[in-house]
């Protein structure tokens, strides 16, 4: 569903998406970082990088560019299912920029993703969770 939605930014997105694509990002650079480290890529000893170091660390930036794009719209969507305009993503990111105050506005990003969407339709689009409810039930 991460790619799927590539560019979307409309919608909204539950908790479990979210969060489940952050586990799998943190597997793929956990996993990319012990493969650094097992084959020789980074001596622990002297600090230095040998070149598949190097290789290692260019498939990590270019996963990190690829995901971007899809990270900043399922935040924003994720925004949306709390009811929450997404222009708030770019506040919390400015705010990273600001030294202590960029502590608060990740602790805000996580406080964010664990708040649980509102129930029913909202001005952003049905419930992910339950897309029937708000509806008028035919055979009620």
């Amino acid at each position: 569903m991460f790619f799927a939605r590539y560019v979307d930014f409309q919608g909204r997105s539950r908790r479990s998406e979210y969060w489940w694509v952050a586990l799998f990002n943190l597997i793929v650079i956990g996993v990319l970082v012990i493969l650094l480290m097992a084959l020789g890529g980074l001596n622990p000893d002297t600090g230095e990088m040998g070149p598949l170091g190097f290789v290692f660390i260019g498939i990590m930036i270019l996963y990190g560019l690829a995901i971007v794009i899809p990270s900043i719209a399922l935040f924003v969507r994720r925004l949306h299912d709390i009811n929450q305009t997404g222009w708030i993503y770019l506040g919390l990111v400015i705010a990273g920029f600001i030294p202590l105050i960029n502590f608060v506005a990740s602790i805000a990003q996580i406080v964010i993703a664990c708040i649980p969407g509102t129930a029913g339709p909202n001005k952003y689009g049905p419930d992910p969770k339950n897309p029937g409810a708000g509806s008028a039930d035919i055979f009620a």
